[in-house]
């Protein structure tokens, strides 16, 4: 699966087939647009109100001397070096060949993406890869030219592609603690981490200050209000590089940080990753502007531009915010990076030909692959003047000065680092230390009914739920893989899953602790507590529609430890404030983990007493999102508002151990009962009925919306037909030439999980039989498809005649229903012809296609 379209497509799935591969891809062709053709779909040029923007000062001034040396090497670049210092390829779609050739300025690793693809590559591996792009980037050139390569990584809560490495709570558990000294001390011990990797840059931290915890990167945001974020970015800027005017700025200790992403991203409408944000330019520069000021103050040297749109206008082509603002206003004189692809979605623009977005201000295209296609392109753009000779000059100056502040023309091979290669820095015992009180400072403690925490010494206790002893799960998104998913607790050497933690604290105060998972006991515990929560998830696939905890089967365990007289601790694995009040009223004793890291140890340190009874750690942390009382109220709630009441939890709320708890168990359950009472859910009848959307792909990566009564695409086709009433069914065609599909699809998650014991029926007249396998899927994005052939009904059905086929849910088990893209999609890459109509989820006597 090409990692392009797992961080690049906005809300639609990839069929691991090639076929479902969705996106606003265009042709690989190589296309150079005339200059009336950039006129005409140019970098967005709107004027705003500069006199709204603060004007940060940087604590890291430009070194006169250092402007002369980058002047000098710039008037002997060839244009082809200065083009090739724009475009940053994934390691994976490189050679060392290539760096050389196409004298490339530097390189990234996407998640989830290792040294020849070994997900357990050591420190070594790493270091020797890093060795071979420096060495390529420094071979002598005809004019003398040689400029050392940088390498980026998204490393967020810690260097978290790597094996081995300490892994932090994420941000929002951060914004919690409230320790702006805490952050800075993470951002060194992370810097540290990756310095032992041979790489010196760093895709953090991300300063978006998330309005709408639908947004499924909520948990990459430290709170919903930008004075933490200011409070905070700045200091993770300062760990990462160091202090300006200091020795150890940009030392063989740190690593180069990055703002992002620029600007707006928290603040989508309805939470949806890469939309469209709305606010007014005055609450663009109050709510999303302040961690880049601090950010700025501190020295950060580059910025990373963020896939939404700022009222209509995608920032990838914002010259406007990117150039006047940015650059020119607030006095940023570091680099800007795009993201992965994020031209290719300014008007006019393709993933390989985007000139808009360098004439905008972006001064390196993050462009993962079809790389080489972008390089030529841009060339001839700068050949023909379409970009600018003082454009791309800015761009390469802006770019030197980055590497050459960090001492890369003098530092040599990665490998001479101090700290490359030096494995046992990776889980050093002073970075989990940092870690395990960042765990303990950002616990949130929401209900404590008879003072039920901490828990006594000598207590016999169960411990349930998935996440009990489940290190991946308390991770989350970003922990190796990109979404997280795919791991198991040996993949985290050195770490400490939530039981491990508690059977130590345990071993050390008298008590006893059973490992029970399901919630079963043979010797009737003194206390339960029950580990559970979200599953791990980052971009695109985290988007909700609803702040729901859609999965209620914690809730039954819950229920039966309190019909039974059992005292309940919950403990709450989130990534953003959820409709709980079922499991609340459920818990005796609720706390909110959030996504702790590989130091679950921290948390048994604050709800477990020392061997004397006493306290060992208080709960310190508060909200820094406001807690939901309804799960629609996510529009508003960033204000203390939303759909009916008010929050449940206002922002700043967290128990200590001397607060008594004024949370009963008597909370509203009113969507509890709503969402147990669903029966069925139509998604066609006589017209695609919303949030769905129709649509068509082909096997080259293409699709199509249908937005008329015909369409086509590739080796299938689409026309609207009448069955009962005009145009009121869909008629598909396959015509055998290639692998296609069709189905629908949502821009955001649809939540389904209340209908898992039911069936997918559709009416179905097959007027040409296939002559292929035939599959159908429902899915929720990369990793998360769930597909059962339908080859053998469609043939033994009745020809030209009407039917009605259904698929048991329990088809589709391994789809996520609580977050579905799309509930139907068929595809096929043989001949087929059939009629679609009326296409539902319910219930049925006996499914025509059964699964276990």
């Amino acid at each position: 699966m090409t990692q392009f379209l797992k961080r690049n497509l906005p809300h639609l799935p990839v069929y691991a087939a090639g076929v479902w591969m969705l996106a606003a891809c265009q042709s690989a062709a190589t296309v150079v647009s005339s200059p009336a053709a950039v006129a005409a779909t140019s970098a967005t040029t709107m004027s705003g109100n500069p006199a709204l923007w603060p004007k940060p000062i940087s604590r890291l001034a430009k070194d006169p001397a250092m402007e002369k040396r980058i002047d000098a090497l710039i008037a002997k670049m060839s244009l082809e070096q200065k083009v090739g210092q724009t475009i940053q390829p994934e390691i994976r779609h490189i050679s060392l060949t290539d760096v050389s050739k196409y004298h490339i300025g530097s390189v990234l690793n996407g998640g989830g993406s290792f040294p020849g693809n070994d997900k357990f590559a050591k420190a070594q591996d790493w270091v020797a890869l890093a060795d071979g792009f420096y060495k390529a980037s420094m071979q002598p050139s005809a004019n003398g030219v040689v400029i050392p390569i940088m390498w980026g990584t998204d490393a967020v809560h810690g260097h978290n592609n790597v094996i081995g490495a300490t892994l932090y709570p994420h941000n929002i558990a951060l914004g919690a603690a409230n320790n702006p000294g805490l952050i800075k001390q993470i951002g060194a011990a992370t810097a540290r981490e990756i310095g032992v990797t041979g790489i010196g840059w760093s895709f953090a931290p991300t300063v978006a200050v998330a309005r709408d915890a639908r947004w499924g990167r909520t948990y990459e945001s430290y709170a919903e209000s930008p004075e933490i974020v200011k409070a905070y970015a700045g200091k993770m800027v300062e760990g990462l590089q160091g202090e300006p005017g200091t020795k150890g700025f940009l030392s063989d200790q740190h690593v180069i940080a990055t703002a992002k992403h620029y600007i707006g991203d928290g603040g989508t409408q309805g939470g949806i990753d890469r939309g469209q944000t709305d606010a007014s330019e005055a609450e663009l520069v109050r709510l999303h502007a302040q961690g880049y000021v601090s950010a700025i103050e501190s020295g950060v040297q580059t910025v990373m531009v963020s896939f939404s749109s700022w009222r209509g206008d995608r920032m990838h082509g914002h010259k406007y915010l990117l150039t006047d603002i940015l650059k020119d206003h607030m006095g940023f004189d570091g680099l800007v990076v795009g993201d992965w692809s994020g031209h290719e979605f300014v008007p006019g623009c393709t993933r390989n030909n985007c000139a808009q977005a360098i004439n905008a201000g972006i001064d390196i295209f993050m462009v993962p692959e079809d790389w080489k296609l972008l390089y030529e392109n841009t060339l001839a753009q700068a050949r023909s003047g379409e970009i600018p000779q003082a454009r791309l000059d800015d761009a390469v100056r802006r770019i030197l000065r980055v590497k050459m502040r960090a001492g890369l023309f003098e530092r040599g091979a990665p490998s001479s680092y101090a700290l490359a290669g030096k494995s046992e820095v990776l889980g050093a015992a002073a970075h989990r230390d940092i870690a395990r009180q960042a765990v303990r400072e950002s616990l949130v403690l929401l209900k404590n009914k008879n003072q039920l925490l901490p828990i006594k010494a000598g207590s016999k206790i169960l411990l349930a739920g998935d996440g009990a002893d489940d290190i991946g799960k308390q991770a989350g998104g970003w922990s190796i893989s990109w979404q997280g998913t795919g791991n198991v607790n040996s993949d985290f050497p050195g770490a400490t899953s939530i039981y491990q933690g508690m059977a130590a604290a345990a071993n050390a105060n008298g008590s006893r602790v059973t490992l029970s998972v399901n919630g079963d006991y043979q010797e009737r515990p003194d206390v339960a507590v029950v580990v559970f929560g979200e599953n791990p998830y980052a971009e695109m696939q985290g988007d909700i529609s609803k702040l729901d905890f859609a999965s209620d089967k914690e809730l039954q365990l819950l229920k039966k430890f309190k019909a039974q007289g059992i005292p309940v601790v919950s403990l709450f694995i989130t990534g953003r404030p959820l409709w709980v009040n079922p499991e609340l009223n459920a818990s005796d004793a609720f706390a909110v983990i959030w996504q702790p890291g590989t130091e679950g140890a921290g948390v048994a340190d604050v709800i477990m007493r020392d061997a004397k009874n006493g306290v060992r750690f208080d709960f310190k942390g508060k909200l820094a999102f406001a807690w939901p009382a309804r799960p629609d109220q996510a529009p508003g709630l960033a204000e203390g508002k939303g759909e009916g009441d008010g929050p449940l939890f206002p922002r700043g709320y967290g128990l200590t151990y001397a607060d008594k708890s004024s949370v009963g168990d008597d909370l509203s359950e009113a969507w509890q009962l709503a969402k147990q009472s669903a029966q069925t859910a139509t998604i066609f009848k006589n017209r695609t009925l919303e949030p769905w959307q129709l649509m068509l792909a082909d096997d080259l990566n293409h699709s199509k919306t249908v937005t008329s009564n015909v369409a086509s695409l590739g080796a299938i086709s689409y026309r609207a037909v009448d069955r009962l009433v005009q145009e009121d069914a869909i008629q598909l065609q396959w015509s055998g030439r290639a692998a296609a599909s069709a189905g629908f699809f949502a821009k955001e998650r649809v939540d389904y999980s209340a209908l898992a014991a039911k069936a997918l029926v559709f009416d179905v007249r097959v007027k040409r039989a296939p002559t292929a396998e035939v599959k159908l899927a429902m899915n929720c994005g990369t990793d998360c498809l769930a597909e059962r052939s339908i080859t053998q009904a469609l043939r033994q059905a009745k020809p030209d005649q009407w039917e009605t086929l259904s698929v048991s849910m329990a088809c589709f088990a391994t789809a996520k229903l609580d977050m579905l893209l799309s509930p139907f999609a068929l595809s096929t890459s043989g001949e087929l012809d059939m009629v679609l109509h009326h296409v539902r989820i319910e219930a049925v006597p006996a499914a025509s296609v059964r699964c276990p």
